[in-house]
């Protein structure tokens, strides 16, 4: 199916020394067996602008369109991008990679990365944040508003291929979205624990994702889940496995208080389910009724509770997420802001000008 991008604005998307290959979303957003990256998260920018996502600067400059410069590692290869784009000519707006709060502290905690960073932010020609509280960041290093846009990455709700909902009736127990234990912002402990409640309440089943060895098990083997109520998966999958695995389940619960973008969120609007819990811009955005922005663990267990065990109310939760979700993250309201962002900025004169 064609990219949703409905005007000539496209965009490129350039992660410097980034592993992901080229990737031309110029005549689709992808079919969900290939080996190409999803038309999610970054790539989504590129995607619903029927835009190109590079890791390398000549080509991406050679396109003659905007580009969003994604910001990694040390900054030193985004630093040369930035200068070599500016220099033909090119607009750019710059964007963390990793936007979780925990991540920018990480990122911003060495002093030559902070005075990079800063550098950076001020010299782009703009700045693009898929989460309100990482457009502060940019905000207060630019010391303005100037050239700075909260575009939440979208999802492409308007491709058959990536709606992989089940239906209802064929749906069945929790999925726990989260499974790093160290990043305390997860909250990876307290969604298990919540999530046994749950099944203990309501007699559901649990799914989680184990990534860490022996570790992760034996972390797992003291939540005192009942007996066959927990699957514990581990292989690696490819992302269209994964989110037909989860799209089984009733519901995604995380306990997120990270202020991601949201991919968690986002895959259970691929899969049409409820996702409870979670701070991120797509879980605010696309899941209102149940997202965990000013909700306490226990209200959360409660929603949960309720969407395992009431029809009517699950029905309509999943009827308003798609429908905000269609309203607030689809690929032609981004590639809009997108366009509208883009043409606000000044124009750069051209290398032979």
């Amino acid at each position: 199916m064609a990219a949703d991008h409905g005007s000539e604005f496209r965009l490129a998307v350039l992660n410097p020394g980034g592993r992901d290959p080229e990737q031309d979303f110029a005549e689709s957003t992808g079919a969900p067996p290939g080996a190409a990256h999803a038309p999610v998260n970054f790539h989504a920018y590129a995607a619903c602008t029927g835009g190109t996502f590079f890791r390398d600067v000549a080509p991406a400059s050679a396109t003659g369109w905007p580009v969003l410069l994604l910001l990694r590692g040390d900054f030193r290869s985004a630093e040369r991008a930035l200068q070599l784009l500016q220099s033909a000519g090119r607009t750019v707006a710059v964007s963390l990679k990793e936007t979780g709060l925990h991540q920018i502290a990480a990122q911003l905690s060495h002093p030559g990365r902070l005075a990079r960073f800063i550098e950076i932010v001020r010299r782009a020609d703009g700045c693009i944040a898929p989460t309100a509280e990482a457009a502060d960041v940019y905000r207060f290093a630019r010391q303005n508003d100037h050239g700075l846009a909260f575009i939440p990455t979208p999802y492409p709700l308007h491709d058959l291929q990536w709606d992989f909902s089940v239906p209802i009736q064929e749906r069945d127990g929790i999925f726990v979205g989260t499974r790093e234990w160290q990043v305390p912002s997860r909250n990876h402990a307290a969604a298990l624990l919540a999530a046994r409640q749950l099944s203990d309440r309501t007699g559901a089943s649990v799914t989680v994702y184990n990534v860490d060895g022996r570790a992760g098990e034996r972390l797992v083997s003291h939540l005192g889940f009942a007996r066959d109520r927990l699957q514990v998966l581990s292989r690696r999958v490819r992302y269209a496995e994964y989110l037909r695995s989860v799209a089984q389940h009733k519901i995604v619960l995380q306990m997120d208080t990270s202020f991601v973008p949201g991919q968690v969120a986002g895959d259970a609007l691929l899969c049409r389910l409820p996702c409870v819990g979670g701070n991120g811009a797509v879980d605010c955005l696309g899941h209102p009724v149940t997202c965990g922005a000013g909700r306490s663990g226990a209200e959360l267990v409660e929603i949960a509770s309720r969407l395992l065990a009431d029809p009517d109310f699950y029905q309509e939760t999943v009827a308003d997420s798609e429908r905000n979700a269609r309203e607030r993250l689809s690929f032609s309201g981004a590639t809009e802001q997108l366009a509208h962002f883009f043409s606000q900025l000044p124009r750069r004169p051209t290398a032979a000008a």
